[in-house]
């Protein structure tokens, strides 16, 4: 049987304001990072010995 999920704590203080910053200065990914991402998947997929 499932547990119930808990309550999502309130964000209060500091960490609200850094919550709200990173939200309203949020800059996309470049180039080179997400091609560095998808080669880290690559890499990762293919020693993996699960079915995907």
């Amino acid at each position: 049987m499932a547990k119930p999920i808990k309550e999502t704590p309130v964000l209060i203080g500091d960490d609200a304001t850094r919550f709200e910053y990173a939200t309203r200065e949020f800059v996309p990914a470049s180039h080179e990072e997400k091609e560095q991402a998808q080669e880290a998947y690559d890499f990762f997929s293919s020693i993996s010995t699960f079915n995907m």
